[in-house]
């Protein structure tokens, strides 16, 4: 006999991170870095927190779009209110 494992997150507590992007957050990530210039993100992995909206942290690959830069990584926070556009919390590039 099989037993199914149960996802157990606190109410309120950001998820575990997944590579398994549903399209509500790639919309929100694409929406809130709409225009953004300088860096180039690319989502690896992301977590979510349910709020009065949704608040998502992204584990990114990030590439300054200058010649012979250097790649890196970075931990984007991103909130989406239930009505209006995503937008972007907080840019933490990590070493």
């Amino acid at each position: 006999m099989s037993q199914l494992k149960e996802e157990s997150t606190m109410v309120g507590a950001f998820s575990t991170f997944s590579c398994n992007m549903d399209n509500q957050a790639t919309n929100a990530f694409n929406e809130a870095l709409e225009g953004f210039v300088g860096v180039k993100y690319s989502p690896v992995a992301v977590s979510q927190q349910v709020v009065a909206g949704m608040n998502y942290r992204f584990f990114c690959n990030a590439k300054m779009v200058t010649p012979f830069s250097v790649n890196g990584s970075a931990m984007i926070s991103i909130y989406k209110p239930l009505s209006g556009n995503a937008h972007i919390m907080s840019i933490q590039h990590i070493d």
